[in-house]
């Protein structure tokens, strides 16, 4: 019960940080008059299905999209399997969709982050999800396919919120994303800010990045292209042999401590770290204990960094998946595997694969 407070807490503190975003927007602040009522609904739900014996998290993790027009390096959607040509699976369409998000939406679920592959690529799921005004969807997309018609489109539904992938600035994002990307999500940017339309990036923080990103002149920067909600992304290293990018735990340290002195300095923007966050919520959230993860072909997975499943959405109902003896079992080993930084399925994943055996 302590954990359902300390993230209604942490919704509400995201609340009155786009609030403050959105102070003179008249559009936006209607957005808020009329979502706030209904995440004080999903708060209740969740309460209500405690008591009857169900933790419901607030958020769930939704791939959407198999496919992507970049090729990333380090992607730990392809590199997991989610994402690309070769997987063999057809990926859920968009009714089967639908129906994912009516079960978790009467369940209690507030926040359905919409990720890929490219999650622009099905525009299809994207209408669908507009038509959910009770339920917030950030959307992490490359920022690459954000035309005036895909703006106008979200200018319509605020529930839907763009979260744009960057590494820093052009030559950090280009030498990930390629030559080019940098200038594309620039404009993206400068289109939806025209528009006042509440954006964000993530940023995937690595040991050759992390000082340039955690400036307070980089911040200020995105700050005055309008972006809204800064996510810093500790790297996890899904393609082998990229090891030596992924934080120490010293520095891990550090970039929680800087979070901290940053959201002082800037109150008109969400700042979060994940998993860096997860301490403050008595660790590893994944499992159903916080969120947990679908993959494009429906596949229910603790969390995008460890893709093992053993339910599916197109035969299991959400809340078979949390009643679930599989995601016990996983809370139970993050639980024993301690909260000592990075990703913690991740780092135990041996143990993760023995309960599929």
């Amino acid at each position: 019960m302590n954990l359902n407070k300390m993230m209604d807490q942490g919704i509400a503190q995201i609340m009155t940080t786009a609030g403050r975003f959105y102070l003179n927007n008249a559009k936006g602040r209607a957005f808020l008059m009329s979502v706030l009522p209904e995440l004080a609904k999903s708060s209740a739900r969740r309460k209500q299905q405690e008591k009857e014996g169900l933790h419901v998290p607030p958020f769930l993790i939704a791939s959407i999209a198999s496919q992507c027009n970049l090729h990333c390096a380090g992607c730990y959607a392809r590199a997991g399997g989610g994402c690309g040509p070769t997987s063999g699976k057809t990926d859920m369409d968009a009714s089967q969709w639908g129906n994912v998000f009516d079960q978790a939406a009467r369940l209690g679920v507030a926040f359905m982050l919409l990720a890929g592959g490219e999650p622009f690529l099905r525009r299809d799921i994207l209408e669908l999800a507009g038509e959910y005004p009770n339920v917030i969807f950030p959307i992490f997309t490359n920022g690459t396919m954000l035309d005036q018609e895909t703006i106008e489109f979200l200018d319509n539904h605020r529930n839907l919120i763009p979260i744009l992938s960057i590494e820093g600035n052009a030559k950090e994002t280009d030498a990930r994303r390629g030559t080019g990307t940098h200038e594309q999500i620039e404009a993206a940017m400068a289109a939806l800010k025209k528009r006042k339309i509440l954006f964000g990036a993530a940023i995937t923080v690595t040991r050759e990045n992390m000082a340039l990103v955690t400036r307070n002149d980089f911040l200020e920067a995105l700050e005055d292209k309008g972006c809204g909600v800064n996510l810093y992304v500790e790297y996890v290293p899904a393609e082998p042999e990229t090891d030596y990018l992924v934080l120490t735990q010293s520095e891990i340290k550090q970039l929680q401590a800087i979070c901290l002195k940053l959201r002082k300095s800037f109150r008109r923007m969400v700042i979060l770290s994940f998993p860096g966050d997860e301490e403050e919520m008595g660790g590893c959230l994944a499992s159903g204990r916080g969120f947990f993860h679908i993959n494009p072909y429906g596949d229910a997975e603790p969390c995008p960094f460890s893709p093992h499943a053993k339910q599916s959405l197109t035969s299991d109902s959400v809340e078979a998946v949390l009643r679930s003896q599989y995601f016990a079992d996983l809370r139970e080993i993050a639980v024993k595997a301690g909260n000592h930084g990075g990703c913690t399925l991740f780092e135990v994943s041996d143990q993760v694969e023995k309960l599929l055996a």
